[in-house]
């Protein structure tokens, strides 16, 4: 398994779905399972809350998100590489305002980052954040966010967001931490998605147990112009268990996606419950081909004459029989000898002793 994975970085130079190709995707292998020590130190900054993963082709590089609020240290990102039996750090980065600045860790100034991609067309990255919602005596209401940023963290611009999407006091719009999770691109750098990882207050309740009513949006951008063209609903599946006690927290939303085309995206379903270990980590073939845009549908529950992303999962990871945390990222990586596209999963260990960085590497067949 170590001679497979060494030769896969060797061959980390070839050409990968980020160009032009649009990638099929039929069934995943797993070729290698790393775990990164827990509160690992790196250049001043403590390695955790990795929530989102890209590959730049042509540097050879990893970029990784870190969804820490400023709190530990600035909002940043880091790139690595993938080696024999480990993932080796390579750089930090923080992230910028537009002032240039790095983020304070007030809470009505610190982003909550979730999603970062690289964008080979123009060398930029572009993230995600989740904004804030905290309605008590000391109202907070920071809208989520999508930021175009160069490679050493400066803010370059940002992306238009709809009204809808802005965070608001009462039950409406935005949940709190159920915003833009994921993003990507087409592979021609044309349009880029974006999506919700819980429905907002007017489309309809959380996931449950049993329900199928839970429905979250997708947003298409047009990256020339960075305004959202269309919006898709995407209905969600049932939290996987009860938590223990049954009172307690559980949830299931999009943690990422990875955009095929313009019409075909790879979608992951996180549920977890409070009291069970594992995360349910099922990864879904969605199709946008027939789908309604839902941008004039305020409420998703109200308005029912719309026509969902269709999707059917692909791979679950309760397959490899091992522990599975909380993974937020997934990036396809450099192709192996057999030709074949490698995927790379990460998780976000909420920089909490009890859970775990992990890397999942796959074989895409």
């Amino acid at each position: 398994m170590k001679k497979y994975w060494l030769l896969c970085m060797l061959f980390a130079g070839c050409s990968i779905a980020h160009k032009t190709t649009t990638p099929v995707v039929s069934k995943l292998r797993l070729i290698h399972k790393y775990i990164v020590p827990h509160n690992l130190p790196f250049n001043g900054t403590t390695i955790g809350g990795l929530s989102g993963i890209d590959y730049d082709t042509a540097q050879q590089v990893y970029y990784l998100i870190c969804d820490d609020r400023s709190e530990k240290q600035s909002a940043r990102f880091y790139t690595a590489q993938l080696t024999t039996d480990s993932v080796r750090f390579t750089g930090v980065t923080s992230l910028r305002m537009p002032d240039g600045n790095v983020y304070p860790a007030t809470k009505n100034m610190a982003p909550d980052p979730e999603a970062m991609r690289y964008n080979p067309h123009t060398g930029h990255l572009i993230w995600s954040s989740e904004g804030e919602r905290i309605v008590d005596k000391d109202t907070i209401l920071k809208d989520p966010a999508v930021y175009e940023i160069s490679k050493d963290g400066r803010f370059l611009d940002s992306f238009a967001i709809p009204s809808r999407f802005h965070m608001q006091a009462t039950a409406a719009g935005p949940r709190r931490n159920g915003t833009f999770e994921g993003l990507g691109f087409t592979p021609d750098g044309r349009y880029m998605f974006v999506n919700l990882e819980e429905p907002r207050y007017e489309d309809g309740p959380r996931a449950g147990f049993t329900d199928t009513t839970a429905y979250i949006r997708i947003l298409k951008y047009d990256l020339q112009s960075r305004k959202p063209v269309a919006q898709y609903a995407y209905k969600l599946d049932p939290v996987a268990q009860h938590p223990v006690p049954a009172d307690k927290f559980y949830i299931n939303g999009i943690s990422d996606i990875l955009v095929l085309s313009a019409y075909r995206l790879l979608i992951i379903e996180r549920s977890f419950s409070t009291g069970i270990k594992d995360c349910t980590i099922r990864l879904f073939v969605a199709s946008l081909d027939k789908a309604t845009d839902v941008s004039d549908i305020n409420s998703l529950q109200e308005v029912k004459t719309f026509t969902p992303v269709s999707k059917k999962q692909l791979f679950n990871f309760e397959s490899l029989h091992t522990y599975i945390d909380n993974i937020e990222g997934m990036t396809f990586g450099p192709r192996l000898p057999n030709g074949h596209r490698s995927m790379i999963f990460v998780a976000d260990n909420n920089f909490s002793a009890q859970e775990e960085t992990q890397f999942y590497l796959f074989e895409v067949e």
